[in-house]
């Protein structure tokens, strides 16, 4: 019953950390939104450089994932356990505190995936506290997938995949995409909906025309062609590294009559500095900051719509670049107006290939040769004490 009891909460925590490091480990720059909503209710807003909340949310990801492994895998079994109840002492107090003060509405401890409450979460984190004392009173009941001997693959591997994950998310895009204007989205659709009163999370989006204050918003989403969406929530720290392929996607636009907009918060000084800047000429619209950054997590960021529907997002380090002879043909015959593939299926099949079936199959190579080597010994002492039977007998 012991044993069992181990480990059951050892695979509850877990398959929690490990969750709750992925989803953060592909979406860096929401964790670090969420850590900066912190710093805000702890008053502390602005003290705190972008980079540190952003190494802070690599990081934080990358621990909660590797000690999530490392306890799946039962490696150096007393430091994961103490490590996790250590993380649990300090978090479950914090999520009462959450309970009770409700300064964020969401804890962000599994990112846009999987929103609870605090009080939801308060009590999830009772339940793994528990479980976290259990491991660490008796962490020798956990059963190992790998022996001491090969743990150092699995470690080693385990810190590489999830930075890697967190280095591709934030030069692309998140490989999962779990907020509401990911690719394939109707946002006209969901956007009539908050007129209908539903509780939904499109009722801060706006388009406002920056010269004159003019809501565009149901002209741009009723448009039953294509538009072009620039999206920069802050003009004056928007990565500039592209500009010659921004504006050709907009002159290209002008071409073939599509709409191009750039969507910001930032004030008319930060516009014209932009301006200035990078020679654009595509008209600029106000929008609320933070539905920006979670429309595409890219400063800045393009969107292109059909139809009022999400039918490609880019980075600014991944745009498209439309050359000869494609530039003379409209968006329908080309690649570019395409939907994008955005298949879940396909995207978890990489995730299971990259790094779930390495582990297995080391796994199975372990306990194959440990099997085997266990045979041998146990070969060799049937065969000492065959011998020294025979010894006796003489």
């Amino acid at each position: 019953m012991k044993k069992s009891l181990v480990n059951i909460c050892r695979l509850i925590l877990a398959f929690v950390f490990i969750l709750s490091g992925f989803v953060k480990a592909v979406d860096p720059l929401g964790t670090q939104y969420k850590i900066q909503d912190y710093l805000e209710a702890w008053h502390l807003g602005g003290l705190v450089p972008d980079i540190l909340t952003l190494t802070a949310s690599v990081a934080q990801s990358a621990v909660e994932f590797c000690l999530g492994i490392f306890l799946l895998f039962a490696i150096q079994r007393r430091l994961t356990s103490r490590l996790i109840l250590i993380i649990m002492l300090v978090m479950t107090p914090l999520t009462l505190w959450l309970a009770l003060t409700n300064p964020i509405s969401d804890c962000g401890c599994f990112g846009d995936a999987l929103v609870l409450t605090n009080w939801q979460t308060f009590w999830k984190n009772v339940v793994l506290l528990a479980c976290a004392v259990v491991v660490v009173r008796w962490p020798r009941q956990m059963f190992r997938f790998v022996s001491e001997s090969n743990q150092w693959i699995v470690i080693n591997y385990s810190i590489l995949f999830i930075l890697a994950i967190s280095t591709w998310s934030l030069y692309d895009l998140p490989q999962f995409d779990f907020r509401p204007y990911h690719i394939g989205t109707n946002l006209r659709e969901n956007w009539e909906k908050t007129m209908d009163g539903e509780d939904l999370p499109y009722a801060d989006f706006f388009i406002e025309k920056a010269d004159d204050g003019e809501d565009i918003t149901e002209t741009v989403l009723a448009d039953t062609g294509y538009v072009f969406l620039l999206v920069s929530p802050y003009l004056e720290q928007a990565d500039d590294s592209r500009l010659d392929l921004i504006n050709e996607l907009y002159e290209y636009s002008q071409e073939h009559s599509y709409p191009f907009y750039c969507l910001t918060s930032s004030t008319e000084k930060a516009m014209a500095q932009w301006r200035d800047r990078t020679g654009a000429e595509y008209p600029y619209c106000l929008t609320d900051g933070t539905t920006l950054k979670t429309i595409i997590r890219s400063n800045p960021g393009l969107l292109l719509l059909k139809d009022g529907i999400v039918i490609r997002k880019w980075s600014h380090n991944n745009l498209p670049k439309i050359e000869e002879p494609q530039t003379a043909l409209p968006l329908e015959q080309i690649p570019v107006g395409q939907m994008a593939a955005n298949s879940i299926p396909g995207r978890i099949a990489k995730l299971l290939m990259w790094f779930v079936l390495p582990l297995a199959l080391l796994s199975i190579a372990d306990r194959t040769w440990m099997w085997t080597r266990w045979l041998r010994r146990k070969s060799r002492r049937a065969q000492k004490a065959n011998e020294t039977q025979e010894t006796e007998k003489v």
